[in-house]
């Protein structure tokens, strides 16, 4: 026994796992296609066994843009497999690249079944590059997990010293190493040195506890994103409802508005019984819900960005088709 707490470590993949052609290969080191497994990535941050004892999980190495659905499924079950196989787990750490991680983090903050922290990490460089962010980032996102502080706070994304709440954070910037902001509110806390501080807390409700089960489910409902832009004419609207979506999100024009074409297809969309939700391409900022609004039977997303009000939508239509219900989980998580 080492008398450090004990955290896990499930590598999904991404960049943080990452070899490249050598260490100034910050750009195309995918073309590499070389990933480190859970194992290797924690043998190769020797800094780790001063911080806890971690416990590495395989789970299949894969770059983000591979991961939707069945991944977060089976994240979940491994995550309540890895409390069961240890009593006195700390907190889970799940490596993960960054051009979706904010979807997997928030997709398991309204489904995950275990109690103890469970923290999302990535990194902007790949662990061979010259000034990579990863090991420190990882450091970091196991001393968060280890933390006591770091309980009933839902899901944690942990970056560039940075704690951000999963509902709330987004990739801002394509390689800056600040990329993961909290546009409306702003970080959680810090990790610094060796201490984890918290200055806020997020209130939205989350996992455990919450009416989303998709541990035996074999997909989620179809859900499309909508974008909006001048001159849009509700084509892709269209095209989604002849591809068999049952809702779809509006990625508006801010403060939650389509040109009069788009309002057309998703008037049809909402008659048609498919629950509609307005978001904003703005990336930040509530869309009130307005008079023109509710006449239309559209319903907000809060402050939700647009993939992030997907992935609550498609979990809401597991449960109820009932727009009343569903604006009620979006008033919730």
């Amino acid at each position: 026994m080492t008398g450090k707490p004990k955290v896990a470590f499930i590598g999904t993949g991404g960049t943080i796992s990452s070899l490249g052609r050598d260490s100034l290969d910050i750009l195309d080191y995918t073309a590499t296609d070389r990933r480190l497994d859970a194992g290797a990535i924690v043998a190769a941050v020797p800094e780790l066994a001063g911080v806890a004892e971690v416990v590495p999980v395989p789970f299949r190495a894969v770059p983000s843009p591979a991961i939707g659905f069945a991944e977060w499924r089976d994240l979940v079950l491994l995550c309540e497999r890895a409390v069961a196989d240890h009593s006195n787990l700390a907190g889970i750490v799940i490596g993960h690249g960054t051009a979706t991680l904010e979807e997997t983090a928030y997709a398991l903050s309204l489904t995950l079944t275990v109690a103890v922290p469970v923290v999302l990490v990535g990194s902007q460089r790949p662990m061979s590059a010259l000034s990579s962010d990863a090991k420190l980032n990882l450091v970091a996102a196991v001393q968060t997990a280890a933390a006591p502080e770091s309980r009933g706070r839902g899901v944690l994304v942990v970056l560039n010293d940075e704690i951000q709440a999963a509902r709330e954070v987004t990739k801002t910037s394509v390689t800056r190493l600040q990329t993961f902001r909290t546009p409306d509110f702003g970080v959680l806390g810090h990790v610094d040195g060796g201490s984890v501080r918290y200055y806020r807390r997020a209130e939205r409700a989350h996992a455990p506890g919450t009416p989303f089960d998709i541990r035996r489910l074999a997909a989620l409902p179809r859900v499309d994103i909508a974008y909006g832009y001048a001159d849009a004419d509700g084509t892709a609207v269209r095209a989604f409802r002849a591809a068999g979506a049952r809702g779809l999100v509006s990625a508006g024009l801010a403060p939650g508005m389509v040109p009069p074409g788009e309002a057309d297809a998703l008037a049809e969309a909402v008659e048609a019984g498919l629950p509609v939700v307005m978001s904003t391409r703005a990336g930040s900022g509530i869309v009130p819900l307005t008079t023109r609004l509710r006449e239309r039977g559209i319903l907000s997303a809060d402050n939700l960005t647009p993939q992030k009000a997907r992935i609550l939508l498609a979990l809401s239509l597991t449960v109820t088709q009932d727009p009343a219900a569903i604006a009620g989980y979006f008033a919730t998580y």
